[in-house]
């Protein structure tokens, strides 16, 4: 989706012009036409929400209620939050070895709305004997080429071949308390790097070129995984930025999504789709260093991830400015360059390099729809629930 920034400054700046930065604000325009466009984009295939990806149970609940199916959570202790919320199919996206939560669990009647993440048999060993638990095996999507000697994917699941999640499937059968749920198979070298980065053709072609490989090789092997298994409930793949490919997948029956909702920077190099930005923050202006420069209060917040300029917030308003290559975004003080026209008091509007984690810097968002402001809600963090 294309993103005119003058088109969106003003209304922004209009509802929010009683508040005072720092502050975080959703764009709910924005924020549904993403959501629309996600489930278009699913065609019919179930949508859970990846929960790391937007931190705002309010905003959750307005995914789930308009058509997202179900929770990818991050944390165990999260899920079990809300699942005392009144929160169901809640699918906990990585392994826990958290002890006290896994007595709750396993004791406890959210174990029959909550589903673990396992892919060895020290995850299995954990999990105190009681009623039955429901596991999930987390197979690894990433690619590998030469014989193994080259691998591309994030560095999650031991579990590769067929042969290797059938037998951590036997050793969850041979378990009276343990139920086998469902398989993941996250494919982030397809969901998660972009395929235009800025400015560098040959390397976008490079990136699109290891994609279509690797998605053909993982479709053939996740169905021969499922093939290998129990019937199971679910089957979860892929990510916002590969929701059509995986969902393709005839051996798929839901694709996990999330950023795409809020529509971070790193999603806006993607050749298929563009989120529209739905979420940014906003800092004052409080040093007028050097001609051309205004410093703003605050700004240090970087996403995860290999450390690099892409994983720095980017400002977006007012039109023109950029960040100090020697400062970059610092936890006091974010120096800008092209900012001739800013005074101390003004304020400066930024996007996050990624979705959720920008909510681990406020306790609430402010959601403004049609230039007015129309409501304040909290984050994990406002509500003191900060998991990780």
């Amino acid at each position: 989706m294309n993103f005119s920034p003058k088109a969106v400054e003003q209304p922004l700046n209009r509802a929010t012009g009683q508040l005072e930065p720092p502050f975080a604000v959703v764009d709910l325009d924005a924020f549904d036409a993403n959501l629309g466009d996600l489930l278009r984009r699913a065609d019919g295939v179930p949508l859970p929400l990846a929960s790391k990806s937007v931190r705002v149970r309010g905003l959750a609940e307005r995914a789930l209620g308009a058509g997202f199916r179900g929770t990818l959570c991050f944390t165990l202790p999260e899920a079990l939050w809300l699942a005392g919320l009144g929160g169901d199919d809640l699918v906990v996206g990585y392994p826990t070895v958290n002890r006290a939560a896994l007595r709750e669990l396993a004791g406890g009647p959210a174990r029959e709305r909550v589903t673990l993440m396992v892919d060895c048999v020290e995850h299995l060993d954990a999990i105190p004997a009681g009623g039955p638990v429901r596991v999930c095996i987390d197979a690894d999507a990433g690619w590998r080429a030469l014989g193994g000697r080259i691998r591309v994917g994030a560095k999650r699941s031991p579990l590769h071949t067929p042969a290797e999640v059938a037998g951590l499937a036997r050793e969850i059968a041979a378990r009276p308390h343990l139920v086998l749920d469902g398989l993941m198979a996250y494919e982030g070298q397809i969901a998660g790097v972009a395929d235009r980065p800025p400015g560098k053709p040959l390397l976008g072609l490079a990136v699109r070129g290891m994609q279509a490989l690797s998605a053909r090789e993982l479709a053939r092997r996740r169905a021969e995984i499922v093939a290998a298994l129990p019937p199971l409930r679910f089957v979860n793949g892929g990510g916002t930025g590969s929701i059509e490919r995986t969902a393709a997948e005839p051996a798929v029956t839901e694709v996990a999504a999330g950023s795409g909702l809020f529509g971070p920077t790193l999603f806006d190099a993607y050749r298929a789709f563009r989120p529209r930005p739905a979420a940014f923050f906003v800092l004052a202006v409080v040093r007028r260093p050097v001609p051309g420069v205004a410093t703003a209060l605050g700004g240090g917040y970087p996403a995860s991830g290999a450390a690099g300029r892409d994983r720095l917030p980017r400002p977006v308003f007012p039109p023109g400015l950029r960040l100090d290559r020697t400062e970059g975004a610092g936890e006091v003080q974010t120096p800008l360059h092209g900012a001739a026209a800013l005074h101390v008091g003004d304020r400066v509007w930024f996007r996050h390099a990624k979705a959720g984690e920008l909510c681990e810097r406020f306790n609430e968002v402010h959601l403004v729809r049609g230039g007015e402001l129309v409501d304040t809600v909290p984050t994990y963090r406002g509500e003191g629930r900060a998991f990780l």
